[in-house]
């Protein structure tokens, strides 16, 4: 391979097994996403409730990134919270970003209220996502009856229609709960008006077998009130069993709407699915429109979630932990240098990585650690302006040899000038 060949040369060096086989478009439409960042995310205890000009930070990263929708808040939390989510949704309103508001809700008046009066203050429509618990096992534990349940949604999505607003229904726990009850929710919610269902997987349950099966179910259920064309379908995906980023994918590729995510995946107990994670995803497979999502900000996004939530990013995780990009091992560092002295970054990029670095505006390191052979040591003096000479190579090499993990660059620099 030459020096400066294009990055669909160098993709033809790559024997692709995701794509064997495949039959037609891996997506039936463009994927749609809702952030829920700002309010499952911050639900996490671990987590500091971003300020408001930090919030609106991350709604201009969001527009950015092309995501679609953005979850306000919960105002039947307090009035902080409905004075945030005021502000935030007159902030969308004077910096004309192209987010659909949303509001979380339980399905009582009591939440439902605030959000319709926030909305006709600011004058603009806030869809209105309002959930009720539907499983066997909170149903026990709460002392609930499916009469009680189905009450509940129907006064709930009925104000909320009255009032002129986009009605998203949440059957909380949907994945471990009992066809019956779904059916009779599903229907009582969409006979009210409800737009849209948001199948949630609240406690991490669900494999792609359970996944596939109720979205099966559900659009069974759609199909037979006529209404599969007006009532559309979201998923809401939880991590415990570490699952979320792989639903979220199977969800698109098996013709949900829209998924839900937040950055880095923060969220109650272990976490929500990683949006930053979801649109890296989408883009390796070619399945964002570049000209409606702008990725040159997600590292910038996922670093914010971090700064402003206090939750720090794993050194390992995918393109924003510091080691993303980042080796001490001498034979994939020889690779990525090999490839550097060609010319091509896209193949010192893709030697040894799933992930283009320079697309995000990361790059490859090459450090010097115990599994490091001379040519780790030879890049980083050089990279670091420093005259190459065989007797500096051997004694950093010998220091590192020695360690037990890689070396830092005070430490490199005490073994040069030490002499």
């Amino acid at each position: 391979m030459k020096a400066g060949q294009s990055q669909e040369n160098v993709t033809e060096l790559i024997y692709d097994w995701n794509e064997k086989e495949r039959r037609g478009p891996l997506l039936r439409k463009a994927p749609r996403f809702v952030d829920e960042s700002i309010r499952d995310g911050i639900q996490s205890p671990s987590v500091r409730d971003p300020s408001i000009d930090e919030k609106k930070h991350l709604l201009r990263l969001m527009d950015q990134l092309g995501i679609q929708c953005v979850n306000l808040g919960l105002p039947g939390a307090g009035k902080r919270a409905q004075e945030d989510v005021e502000q935030l949704l007159r902030f969308i309103v004077e910096e004309k970003l192209e987010l659909v508001p949303n509001c979380a809700a339980r399905t009582v008046a009591a939440d439902i209220e605030p959000i319709i009066e926030i909305s006709q203050r600011v004058g603009v429509p806030i869809e209105v996502t309002t959930f009720i618990g539907s499983s066997p096992i909170r149903a026990y534990a709460e002392g609930w009856e499916l009469d009680r349940l189905q009450g509940f949604t129907s006064k709930a999505v009925s104000l909320i229609v009255s009032n002129n607003l986009p009605a998203s229904f949440v059957t909380e726990d949907t994945t471990r709960s009992h066809p019956k009850t779904l059916d009779t929710l599903f229907r009582t919610a969409i006979d009210e008006g409800a737009n849209r269902l948001v199948l949630c997987d609240t406690c991490g349950h669900a494999t792609p077998d359970g996944l596939r099966n109720l979205l099966s179910f559900t659009r069974s259920v759609l199909q037979g009130m006529g209404v599969e064309d007006r009532v559309e379908l979201d998923w809401h995906g939880h991590n415990d069993r570490g699952l979320a980023l792989t639903l979220g994918l199977h969800a698109f590729e098996w013709g949900f709407d829209r998924v839900h995510g937040c950055g880095l995946g923060i969220g109650e107990r272990v976490g929500n699915t990683s949006m930053d994670l979801l649109l890296l995803n989408l883009y390796l497979l070619g399945l964002l429109d570049p000209d409606q999502h702008d990725l040159s900000c997600l590292v910038e996004y996922t670093e914010a979630v971090s700064k402003y939530t206090n939750v720090d990013i794993h050194p390992a995780y995918p393109l924003s932990g510091h080691d993303a990009f980042r080796t001490a091992t001498g034979v994939h560092a020889a690779a990525i240098i090999k490839a550097e002295k060609l010319g091509d970054h896209e193949l010192a990029d893709k030697v040894y990585s799933a992930v283009p670095a320079r697309v995000f505006g990361r790059k490859q390191l090459i450090e010097v650690g115990h599994y490091s052979g001379r040519s780790n040591v030879i890049y980083w003096l050089r990279a670091h302006g420093y005259e190459v000479r065989d007797e500096v190579v051997d004694r950093v090499l010998e220091a590192a040899k020695k360690g037990n993990r890689t070396l830092t660059e005070a430490e490199i620099r005490a073994v040069i000038d030490g002499g």
